[in-house]
């Protein structure tokens, strides 16, 4: 049974949804206050982790970190905001260079909405055999386990690039497949780390499942 939130705790849910809607990014705490009238950070403060206890949003450090989580976009009756960082490639890695700033409204009948979901540019055409075009942009959820076949988010240190994951019981055993035969295999090393799964891309308006 979800707790219920009250009157001015939406209203400040309220407020955080609209200025990121319109600003790009999360308000400060003067920003709510001059938004809810109120006069003290400590209202604010109080108010915001009421709204963290009953998961309807996450605050890191600092105001600037705040993000609405499924069930907040749910009592707001909303479109979720999801972020698009900076362009990651799907051709050689290059360095993964987050944005911020552009968000997006997305329907939650897109894709399975976790908190942790994001949206990336796509440079390059290493992935076109898969659907994933040079200038798509994809939607991405942060995940810990992965499956051979995903197309993942994998980053080696600073670098960014968007494969398939393939492991399998013959050499190379693991490693990153281009959809595209113009580009070798990455071989997973040490350094290597799987951040998130592709669910979704969006070509031309038009959301659709990688292949």
């Amino acid at each position: 049974m979800e707790k219920p939130i009250t009157t001015r705790q939406k209203e400040l849910l309220s407020i955080i949804y609209e200025f990121i809607k319109n600003t790009g990014y999360p308000p400060t705490y003067e920003d709510m206050r001059e938004n809810l009238g109120v006069s003290s950070n400590q209202s604010i403060i109080d108010l915001l982790n009421k709204l963290t206890k009953l998961k309807v949003l996450r605050k890191d450090s600092g105001a600037r970190s705040l993000s609405i989580l499924p069930l907040g976009y749910k009592m707001l009756k909303k479109d979720p905001l999801i972020p698009e960082l900076g362009i990651t490639t799907a051709g050689m890695p290059a360095e993964a260079i987050e944005t911020l700033g552009d968000w997006r409204t997305l329907s939650s009948n897109v894709a399975r909405l976790q908190s942790d979901i994001f949206l990336l540019k796509i440079s390059g055409d290493s992935m076109i055999n898969a659907g994933i075009d040079d200038g798509d942009v994809v939607l991405v959820q942060k995940a810990k386990e992965f499956s051979s076949g995903d197309i993942v988010l994998a980053y080696d240190g600073e670098e960014a690039t968007v494969k398939r994951f393939i492991s399998e019981d013959k050499p190379p055993y693991v490693y990153l497949k281009p959809e595209n035969p113009k580009y070798e295999n990455i071989l997973f090393t040490d350094a290597v780390r799987l951040d998130g799964k592709i669910l979704s891309v969006l070509n031309k308006n038009d959301w659709r499942p990688v292949k």
